[in-house]
């Protein structure tokens, strides 16, 4: 038995908030977690709607039912199977989103903004680590990095990048681990990260986005 592997088209799903004009100023990728559709996950972000802001949340490619076999439907962004053919493919798709949605836009007069939640996380530290796309600003929200953050970046390509951490007191998920050590291990790698908490669980916080925009 011999195993392959051929590179096939596929179609990819993105939701808007805002249209890129002559005002717009800032441009946030928002990037869901595990089980979430786009069209959901981007209305924690119309707090951000300004008219000269614009809100692009890419869909992950693999799909799935959430339960069984029927009703409500997830994504996810890999699994562990095929980790390096599937983490390859979701990097070429945000390429590609990101030069489709930013063609012949003077991305220099923009504020560039890249927002992981949960499992997007990881997805957009190994998207910005790719160095292909220019960008301002890292915010991980609620990520959990189970082999250390160095897994998915290069601390010394974060340097000169803002990156803030943001996660909720009550996170369910992060309230397995020490969160203490978990700060300080993520601090250790980018020591000059913003960590923002909330009163909260494993979700956005519209205020603490408010506040960091």
């Amino acid at each position: 038995m011999q195993k392959h592997q051929i590179t096939v088209q596929k179609t990819a799903h993105y939701v808007t908030i805002g249209e890129i004009n002559e005002q717009t100023e800032n441009v946030w990728f928002v990037v869901h977690g595990y089980g979430q559709l786009a069209e959901y996950f981007i209305k924690k972000f119309k707090v951000l709607d300004d008219g000269k802001t614009v809100i692009i949340a890419p869909e992950a490619l693999s799909r799935f039912y959430l339960k069984e076999f029927s009703g409500r439907v997830g994504t996810t962004w890999m699994t562990k199977y095929e980790r390096e053919s599937e983490i390859a493919d979701y990097i070429n798709y945000l390429n590609h989103l990101y030069e489709n949605v930013l063609q012949g836009v003077d991305i220099n007069k923009l504020k560039i903004n890249v927002l992981g939640f949960s499992q997007g996380t990881a997805t957009v530290a190994r998207w910005c680590m790719n160095e292909t796309i220019k960008y301002d600003r890292l915010i991980l929200w609620a990520g959990y990095f189970g082999n250390g953050i160095e897994d998915v970046i290069e601390p010394k390509k974060m340097t000169k990048k803002e990156v803030i951490l943001c996660y909720g007191k009550e996170d369910e998920f992060l309230l397995k681990i020490d969160t203490q050590q978990y700060e300080m291990d993520i601090q250790k790698a980018i020591p000059h990260i913003q960590i923002h908490t909330f009163e909260g669980g494993h979700s956005i916080d519209e205020e603490l986005l408010l506040k960091i925009k």
